[in-house]
């Protein structure tokens, strides 16, 4: 087990788990005894748990907002668990979905969790197994705060990470993963080397860009509705163990966004992110930060690191930390929140691509929307990438040579009919954005049809479909997205 709470918690609970013996597929429960009709639940190296505690806890996500309680949660003892769970789902037509648990899933809206199924909770496979000059064998509940904290001492890190480090593998492989170094390198998704699988017919499958590369395609950003990733194998970069951060005002949205690409073509910093803050009474104003990494006694040229931007004048601050201290950096902030309960509001948070030609104008109509009500303190993200970085297929951009990433990183009341005007507005703020023809990324608080997801997916919808049809032909896995 990972930690010394899920030991515990899983101690603590497997007497619960035994007191359930069987499955009734008439009526699709369990049963605390065997008799006609039902069928025996296989055997496992770990435990399928049936309490209360551990149901209302797989109920909930990061966003707090959906709740569905499943009808059981496994915690694997082996990668042969998910194997063994999903052939039997498959067989009786229950639903699985892999989740990380404790509501720090990647995603905010009720797409990781069930009514009825089985959630595996992956954070009981967090094996690192290798570690070598070009890549980190890790299983899919592995933290990337985890990979961090034994790569960086050998001066290597994966090339592309998340702003908050304590998502797992697994489930920013399934959505796609971006962070400030995708205008070098792409999203964590393009990064991989190779992928261990379990498909929803219950096939564990090894894959990679040369060996059952069609499955490695759809399984990257497939919003885990073609297999479980158990494990990958993450390209590893050499990193300097020192960051300068860069900091500068804008006051012109446009100024700002042209900065931003001409920033993400000539790749002069290592990292490069952009984000809004609203004002009282006044225009919002944009936030560059941009790093460059380096070892200590050569230090970045802050005026060449600096050259031809359009910042206002004055507006510079510039701070050396530590790379993991930079990659860690909103670890305080995230303590903080979590201690004066913010972490557990609700977070309606909208995340969407917006065509680089039209980002400028898109974020200043959206922003005059907005106000400190409606984000709660929650940042605001605004910053370009080039598209070619992206290789994955089933990561949907816009067709445009940049892309801006906008993000409303909302925290809300505990009010359900405040939480609901914000759901509303998302979509709105979606409506918009399919008329320029702008993408989301689908982690956020948005209700959507099936309609919408042929639109998202564009001239790939017919390949994931095949793909469904393919690798999870009995359509168990990983409904909440409501693809199908």
């Amino acid at each position: 087990m990972p930690d010394s709470l899920a030991r515990r918690r899983f101690l603590k609970t497997v007497v619960a788990a035994a007191a359930i013996v069987a499955f009734d597929p008439t009526t699709k429960a369990w049963a605390s005894h065997h008799g006609p009709g039902k069928v025996k639940i296989p055997k496992l190296d770990g435990a399928l748990l049936f309490d209360a505690a551990t149901r209302t806890q797989a109920a909930d996500d990061f966003g707090h907002i959906i709740s569905k309680t499943p009808s059981a949660v496994l915690v694997p003892g082996s990668v042969d668990d998910i194997v063994t769970i999903v052939k039997f789902a498959r067989k009786f037509g229950i639903a699985v979905a892999g989740s990380r648990g404790l509501g720090e899933s990647h995603s905010t809206y009720g797409q990781a969790q069930l009514d009825v199924g089985v959630i595996i909770d992956m954070r009981a496979l967090a094996e690192i197994h290798e570690i070598d000059a070009h890549g980190v064998l890790v299983d899919a509940g592995v933290r990337w705060s985890e990979i961090l904290a034994v790569t960086v001492p050998l001066g290597k890190s994966p090339p592309t990470l998340t702003d908050y480090i304590e998502l797992s593998v697994g489930g920013t492989l399934s959505m796609g993963g971006i962070g400030g170094q995708v205008s070098r390198h792409g999203l964590q998704v393009d990064n991989v080397l190779e992928l261990e699988v379990v498909t929803g017919e219950g096939k564990r499958v090894k894959c990679s860009p040369t060996k059952r590369a069609d499955l490695f395609h759809a399984v990257r950003s497939g919003l885990g509705q073609f297999g479980i990733i158990v494990r990958a194998r993450i390209r590893l970069v050499d990193v300097a163990p020192m960051a300068r951060v860069y900091t500068a005002t804008y006051t012109d949205a446009a100024v700002f966004a042209a900065d931003q690409m001409a920033l993400a073509d000539d790749q002069r910093f290592d990292y490069l992110e952009g984000m809004a803050e609203l004002q009282p009474a006044a225009p919002p104003i944009y936030k560059l930060e941009a790093t460059k990494y380096f070892t200590p006694g050569a230090p970045p040229n802050d005026s060449a690191m600096l050259a031809g931007l359009s910042f206002v004048p004055g507006t510079v601050v510039t701070s050396d930390v530590t790379y993991f201290d930079f990659a860690n950096r909103i670890a305080a902030t995230v303590a903080f929140l979590q201690s004066v309960g913010a972490w557990a509001l609700p977070h309606p948070w909208i995340d969407v691509f917006v065509p680089g030609p039209d980002a400028a104008a898109f974020v200043e109509g959206r922003l005059a929307e907005e106000d400190a009500s409606t984000m709660g303190g929650g940042p605001i993200l605004f910053y370009a990438f080039r598209r070619d970085k992206v290789t994955t297929p089933f990561l949907a951009l816009p067709d445009s040579e940049h892309v801006f990433l906008f993000s409303l990183l909302r925290f809300a009341p505990p009010v359900p009919s405040a939480v609901a005007a914000l759901v509303a507005q998302n979509r709105a703020l979606y409506d918009e954005l399919v008329l320029l023809g702008g993408k989301r990324y689908p982690i956020g608080s948005l209700d959507v049809t099936q309609a919408d997801w042929q639109d998202h997916f564009g001239d790939a919808w017919c390949d994931f479909v095949a793909a469904k049809d393919e690798y999870d032909p009995d359509y168990v896995l990983t409904p909440g997205h409501g693809i199908f």
